[in-house]
């Protein structure tokens, strides 16, 4: 198993960063064949999920979150906290910080149209660290057994 960080910085409240590269680059530097990757978000305002990365759903995944939770009423959070987040929390708790992504021959089994994306909901532009593991059997290296 093997556990890289990637950094990344966002512009704030529903900024979707498509990863999905930075995690097959962790894939392909791991030595790994086959196996699984898991790619994991701290934080409670943040989520990790896989959506086709496109301009139209770049903008209407974080539309149908704002219609579940809305800017507009009042969160205990806030009532608590008064940072505005309230929102940011109960949104990320519906999609969740982590995805689990298969691997065969070196190469995620995303579907045509999928990526994965980090999205940010706090209220504010973040810094961001993403995990991620890689678990599975080592590539078989010509001349060892």
């Amino acid at each position: 198993m093997i556990t890289r960080r990637l950094s990344l910085s966002t512009e704030g409240e529903d900024d979707v960063i498509d990863i999905t590269g930075e995690v097959q680059h962790v894939v392909d530097e791991s030595g790994v064949d086959d196996g699984v990757t898991v790619v994991f978000v701290p934080g409670s305002t943040a989520v990790v999920t896989t959506i086709e990365y496109e301009p139209g759903l770049d903008k209407d995944f974080p539309d149908m979150l704002a219609r579940v939770a809305p800017q507009d009423i009042e969160y205990e959070h806030q009532k608590a906290w008064h940072d505005g987040n309230g929102r940011s929390h109960v949104k990320a708790s519906l999609v969740g910080p982590s995805l689990v992504v298969p691997f065969e021959d070196g190469s995620l089994t995303l579907g045509t149209w999928q990526q994965i994306v980090l999205v940010e909901l706090d209220t504010r532009p973040r810094q961001r660290e993403v995990v991620v593991q890689v678990m599975g059997e080592e590539r078989n290296v010509e001349g060892t057994e």
